[in-house]
């Protein structure tokens, strides 16, 4: 859904995409977001607000390297804060728990993940989209 509701934005908003990029760079933005997902788990910190600020900087390094639209960064924040509040009240409800939860019921490094994830979906879809338009495109021409 997201990867879909990246490219209808933009066409929305008249904001195309800056950067005109292949496949090489979405694989590379998948990579890593897989980084900064592994780094969530198996990275030691001394404390929680450590690994969160670390996360939340590492993902928004993610977007100025691989997005850098403000529509991404917004769609990004809010789809991050809706997954975070609706794992919340998975959690609170008892369907999820958390081992050792240190922010009302959730780890606080979540939405840094979840930030992360909607940006890498964010651009394959817009990747896939552009495949789309070129083929569009050129069937038009070739008519």
């Amino acid at each position: 859904m997201i990867g879909l509701l990246y490219p209808f934005i933009d066409r929305h908003l008249g904001e195309p995409h800056k950067f005109k990029r292949e496949w090489s760079s979405v694989m590379r933005c998948v990579a890593v977001f897989v980084g900064i997902n592994h780094a969530s788990a198996k990275v030691d910190f001394a404390n929680n607000i450590q690994l969160s600020l670390t996360l939340a900087a590492l993902s928004i390094g993610l977007w100025w390297t691989f997005d850098r639209s403000r529509s991404g960064f917004s769609l990004g924040i809010s789809i991050a804060l809706l997954a975070t509040l609706a794992t919340q009240l998975l959690v609170y409800n008892g369907v999820f728990q958390y081992t050792s939860p240190d922010f009302l019921y959730i780890r606080s490094w979540l939405p840094c993940i979840f930030f992360a994830g909607v940006i890498t979906m964010g651009n394959i879809g817009r990747q896939l989209a552009s495949y789309e338009y070129k083929f569009i495109q050129e069937k038009t021409h070739q008519d």
